[in-house]
């Protein structure tokens, strides 16, 4: 055991070095010597990568991102993209946003950013050219369907809510589907407003979609397990490198909803969002569909520093309600210096009725469900934009469309058509094996541009095979 006073001589030891390498760079290094950039950028973020994967220095820019992503906001210009083979189409504009003052409509088509023809840049090298625009104002040459001649605007980029619980409709009379993005200070009490406009206890069920959902803040994310169990159920355990385990359990009083409840998740559901479902998994309150979670189990405290800096640092790490570990194994268990390597073994717990389920990190769904996998006929449509290309030509015919629009038979025969004049033309068996995918795609594309996104993707997600699963397991 290492002595209170053994430590600290060390530290002054350690920081006595540090400063005498400084010394040194700056009055003998042959060139001047930046020190912040070698505190900021090397010095500093080295020292903290040593200790584990998710510790973290945070220079200025870094802090004050962090904070921007606390606030819910962030800056951009209010549009909806769709990004493939070198177009950029607009598929809608956020009300009082830069985009829609502008005047950009759905189905513009933005061909040259800030001198940059599109059409020239790969998907990566777009995707990164938009992300820098936000950072100032942006010149645009758009090309507007019927109209000769590039249409220039210049955007200046503004602070955007940027909500959490997003995409909530019914799936069928009763049954709700709520997508959560991520975890903010007010994200369970924005998931109660939305039960509550959508019926609250008289719901039949929920489907509340995790996927893509990287976590974020804890606190919001222990209160939105408690609305799903009852009083006093565990949620949580915290174990720190010192002392014993911390319990957190739903507080006394507290009233639960009781409908059936079921949760999606994959491979990029992490952290906030698996402690949520590892909580109602392990007190049997919902059912798991998908792939399993990422594994991002750890405690990290944010401590803000000197000269607007600030470090993220690992300081402990979450166990499900029955003891699992969320966070999945590292190469080198020993580098998170939290519990022994032996620890880390997979294992297998049991939920509050008893039922098996696996350790080994991250959540294992209930039911394993992969997301559609798209035959070569069908990856060629999407990578083609077919349906994007096809829903600006119908709704250049068919202005009317709202959001009673279906899709019927004789649209199918005028897409058919639409491809045999572009040289596509798919075999009977082609056709045949794909013609439901295409009809959910056409309606998806059409009602995105009329109607809004919200429109199109409640088509995509009733058509979800993992939604669909997710309404199977609940027996609706």
């Amino acid at each position: 055991m290492v002595s209170g006073a053994k430590k600290d001589d060390d530290l002054e030891d350690s920081v006595r070095r540090l400063t005498e390498v400084v010394s040194l760079l700056e009055s003998r290094s042959a060139d001047p010597v930046n020190l912040e950039d070698a505190l900021y950028r090397g010095a500093l973020p080295s020292l903290v990568r040593t200790l584990d994967p998710f510790s973290a220095f945070l220079d200025p820019s870094q802090f004050e991102s962090l904070k921007e992503m606390q606030r819910s906001t962030e800056k951009g210009f209010g549009s909806i993209l769709s990004v493939n083979n070198g177009r950029v189409v607009v598929l809608q504009t956020l009300p009082d946003s830069p985009s829609a003052r502008s005047g950009m409509s759905p189905g513009d088509e933005i061909v040259i950013v800030n001198g940059y023809p599109t059409a020239n840049l790969s998907i990566d090298q777009l995707v990164t050219l938009l992300t820098q625009t936000r950072q100032g104002p942006a010149e645009l040459a758009v090309k507007r369907p019927n109209f000769s001649k590039l249409i220039s605007l210049t955007l200046t980029p503004a602070e955007l809510e940027d909500p959490s619980v997003q995409g909530a409709f019914f799936l069928k009379p009763g049954v709700a589907y709520v997508k959560v993005a991520n975890f903010e200070a007010q994200t369970d009490a924005d998931l109660r407003e939305q039960i509550e406009k959508m019926g609250g206890d008289q719901l039949k069920g929920l489907v509340l979609d995790f996927r893509d959902n990287p976590g974020g803040v804890v606190e919001a994310a222990v209160r939105m397990a408690a609305m799903f169990l009852g009083e006093k159920d565990r949620i949580l355990w915290i174990q720190g490198r010192d002392g014993p385990q911390e319990e957190v359990r739903v507080p006394k009083g507290a009233e639960g909803y009781e409908f059936p409840l079921a949760v999606l998740t994959d491979g990029r559901t992490a952290s906030a969002a698996e402690l949520v479902a590892g909580a109602w998994q392990d007190n049997d309150r919902a059912r798991i569909i998908g792939s399993r979670s990422f594994g991002k189990g750890l405690v990290q405290s944010v401590f803000p520093l000197s000269e607007n800096t600030g470090l993220a640092l690992t300081t402990a790490r979450y166990l499900s309600p029955s003891g699992r570990p969320i966070q999945r194994p590292l190469s080198d268990c020993a580098e998170l210096q939290l519990v022994d390597c032996e620890e880390e073994e997979p294992g297998t717990y049991k939920t509050v009725s008893g039922r098996k389920i696996p350790g080994g990190g991250g959540v294992e769904p209930d039911r394993i469900v992969f997301p559609r996998n798209y035959p070569g006929f069908e990856r060629f449509l999407l990578s083609a934009d077919a349906f994007l290309v096809f829903a600006q030509a119908y709704l250049r015919e068919h202005p009317e469309v709202d959001r009673a629009f279906e899709v019927d038979s004789a649209l199918l025969d005028e897409f058919q058509l639409f491809l045999s004049e572009r040289g596509v033309r798919p075999t009977l068996s082609q056709w045949t094996s794909s013609v439901d995918f295409i009809r959910v795609k056409l309606h998806q594309e059409i009602l995105t541009l009329a109607v809004g996104v919200a429109a199109g993707d409640e088509v995509e997600r009733r058509a979800d095979p993992q939604v669909l699963a997710a309404l199977h397991e609940l027996g609706l």
